[in-house]
Formats: structure tokens, C-alpha cells, sequence
């Protein structure tokens, strides 16, 4: 059950982060006003880096800031290291 609850959270933040990157780059090119940076990168430090990175490469998005590739990469690594640990640790039927 704890795994599971890992998961929908992971997916949830990343599905929204994902959402927030790409209306950013919209905004960008039609010269609207801009997500922070700030909040882009809370929302990745919060569970939604994984969707981040989707984000980030599948619209050429925040690529060229190294704090956004470093930021999202770290964080993705931790996120799947939680949930492992949290799989592998768990008593079964759980």
C-alpha cells in the first residue's frame, strides 16, 4: 500500500510538473507572462522532476540551464531510489 501511494504521488506531481513546463514554453513563445523559475523548480524538488525531464526534452524546454538539468536528473535518481527502497523493504503483502 505504501508503494502504491509513492507512486500515485510520483505521478501525479510529475503529470502536473510535465503540464507546468509545457504551458511555460507556450508562454514563452507567444510572450505571455512566465511560470517562475522558482516554482518550476520547487515542483521538480517535490516529486515532479521525472515529468520535468519529459518536459525538458520533449519541447527543448530549460535545456540550456544547467541548474534545471542538474536539479531534475538528481532529483529523478532520488525518486526511483525511494521507491526501490520502499519496495524492497517492505513486508510482503503490503
Amino acid at each position: 500500500m505504501t508503494l502504491k501511494l509513492y507512486l500515485i504521488f510520483i505521478v501525479s506531481m510529475s503529470a502536473i510538473t510535465f503540464c507546468l513546463y509545457i504551458l511555460d514554453k507556450q508562454c514563452a513563445k507567444n510572450n505571455l507572462r512566465r511560470i517562475p523559475e522558482v516554482a518550476l523548480l520547487i515542483m521538480s524538488t517535490v516529486g515532479g522532476s521525472i515529468g520535468g525531464l519529459i518536459a525538458m526534452y520533449t519541447v527543448h524546454h530549460k535545456t540550456k540551464h544547467w541548474y534545471f538539468v542538474a536539479i531534475n536528473t538528481v532529483m529523478s535518481i532520488v525518486i526511483v531510489f525511494i521507491g526501490v527502497m520502499i519496495g524492497t523493504h517492505l513486508p510482503s503483502g503490503l
